[in-house]
């Protein structure tokens, strides 16, 4: 059977619509009225994960303000030892999720741990809200860090030349020149910090603090009841709309200041220059360096781990859903994309947003949309098969990885369609027309013209997604079938259980897969500096 150009559009309108279904069911949860335990909740629960959630929300956000926007500002505007190198250090912490080093920093802290051994004087016991804060800010600084170093590094310095004669000092410059032009990439940054945060459990969990992200899962599992679990998830779900509101709204008004070249480094004396230096490497070791140092000293004495049938079975899990999560998104997102690029009609444009939308929504909300969506699935099937007298499969979907693979591609498919189509952007049109001109049919096209050109987007945005899926840990934990484990599971059970040591191998794996995507943003933050004065 052989379907029109618009019969293809709707059919992709409809695949993106099935993708987006689990989150769909979490937003519609409500129309099935209350839930019975939902007045109870609200009278007693509620309250303090709403009130914890803005806490951690709050305090992230601006230690990430503070760290990243400094940082940029020092970066792209002063001129001191270590600056290149800093460059990219600075985005090394991103490789850490929230949760791992969170592990490490209560092993390091614990009183048999080495910065209590070394010091030899009490530390605190970061387990609690600042504690949570203080680890999210660690890792989530560079967001705001990537951001607004570009908008700094793209101002022109025709603007901080007349503030400069009209008698403006270095800090009132910064505050009322460069600062007011760098601030919708700010505020794109913070949005993405915001719902990082609101959308983690490892840390929030093993940390014992209440918030939305753990309450959907105690809700779920302690009291059996999915309808609450969705209501609480589409709470969450509705602060996330709102943030990606923002951050997309912030991307719409941004503004690069014209004029002429970029302004110059300000070169700083070696005494200030060796202190700026020192304080932006602080960071670096608090949320990378310490961690990855301590993971590797538990480590080294469980090295034979490393060929232990238990640790392989993890590996092979792991590798298995991450590579299988990263060749479905990148398919889709290519076929959503170069589709949307052929006929650029609603259906496909409108098919090519919902899949961008998953990457806002947190694992657990995610998670519970896919179990109501494939538990329904499952059902269906086997009640139809029952009444033709056939064998039933069982728990096909929501009991397989299908489901884990399934609720990473949903989450990650944002990933490859900007990718993809920042890639299909760059391509001129005339390509295309030069094809069709020789007798390219579209399957031709696409293959012999679009994905050759394509080969780096594609690249990039598969290892993206494998890494991504490597440190998902919210959808795993609910969503893994019995029996089966992740890298990320396994780490997280084995904290929860106070074995921090036995959780080195599995978590130091995720740390340095998590290596690779800061790599390539460090290339593509390889440009020409600003001369010097």
């Amino acid at each position: 059977m052989r379907f029109t150009a618009g019969g293809r559009s709707w059919l992709l309108l409809i695949l993106a619509l099935a993708l987006a279904a689990p989150v769909l069911v979490v937003a519609g949860s409500w129309l099935a009225g209350a839930s019975p335990n939902w007045a109870h909740l609200r009278a007693t629960v509620l309250p303090g994960y709403v009130r914890l959630s803005l806490l951690l929300a709050l305090g992230t956000g601006l230690g990430a303000l503070v760290i990243g926007v400094g940082a940029a500002w020092a970066v792209a505007r002063l001129r001191f030892p270590g600056r290149r190198q800093l460059e990219w250090a600075l985005l090394l912490p991103l490789a850490c999720p929230a949760y791992l080093i969170a592990y490490t920093w209560t092993g390091l802290l614990a009183s048999e741990g080495a910065l209590q051994r070394a010091l030899a004087v009490p530390l605190p016991d970061i387990r609690g809200p600042a504690g949570a804060v203080a680890m999210f800010t660690l890792v989530l600084y560079p967001y705001v860090y990537l951001m607004a170093r570009a908008a700094f590094v793209s101002q022109a310095a025709l603007a901080q030349e007349v503030a400069r004669t009209l008698g403006a000092g270095p800090w009132r410059r910064f505050f009322r020149v460069a600062l007011p032009l760098a601030r919708p990439a700010i505020v794109a940054g913070l949005a993405l910090v915001l719902m990082e945060t609101l959308a983690d459990y490892g840390t929030v969990a093993y940390f014992g603090v209440p918030t939305l992200s753990t309450g959907i899962y105690r809700t779920w599992f302690g009291l059996g009841d999915r309808l609450a679990a969705a209501q609480l998830a589409g709470v969450l779900l509705l602060a996330m709309v709102v943030l990606l509101w923002v951050e997309r709204h912030a991307r719409q008004q941004r503004r690069i200041a014209a004029g002429g070249p970029p302004a110059p480094a300000t070169p700083l004396r070696p005494l200030p220059g060796l202190l700026v230096a020192a304080l932006l490497w602080l960071p670096i070791v608090l949320g990378f360096a310490l961690p990855v140092l301590q993971l590797a000293l538990w480590s080294l004495p469980r090295w034979r781990g490393l060929l232990a049938p238990d640790f392989l079975a993890l590996l092979g899990t792991s590798l298995l859903i991450a590579a299988s999560t990263a060749l479905a998104a990148t398919a889709l997102g290519l076929l959503l994309i170069w589709a949307r690029r052929l006929r650029a009609d609603r259906p496909r444009r409108a098919a090519a947003r919902l899949a961008g939308f998953g990457y806002a929504v947190p694992g657990t909300v995610l998670a519970v949309g896919v179990v109501m969506v494939l538990a329904s699935l499952d059902r269906g099937l086997n009640d139809g098969l029952a009444a033709l007298g056939l064998p039933t499969p069982g728990l096909l979907f929501s009991g397989t990885l299908f489901a884990v693979i399934f609720a990473c591609t949903v989450r990650f498919l944002t990933i490859p369609v900007q990718g993809l189509d920042a890639g299909l952007q760059n391509l001129s049109p005339n390509l295309d027309s030069a094809a069709r001109s020789l007798g390219a049919r579209p399957a031709g096209l696409l293959r012999r013209v679009h994905l050759p050109l394509l080969r780096v987007p594609l690249a990039t945005s598969a290892l993206l997604v494998f890494v991504d899926t490597l440190k998902e840990l919210p959808a795993a934990l609910v969503l893994r079938p019995f029996n089966t484990n992740t890298l990320a599971v396994r780490a997280f059970e084995l904290a929860s259980d106070e074995r921090l040591a036995d959780a080195a191998l599995p978590a130091l794996a995720i740390l340095l897969a998590g290596v690779a995507p800061v790599i390539l943003l460090t290339r593509s933050m390889r440009v020409p500096h600003a001369p010097s004065p």
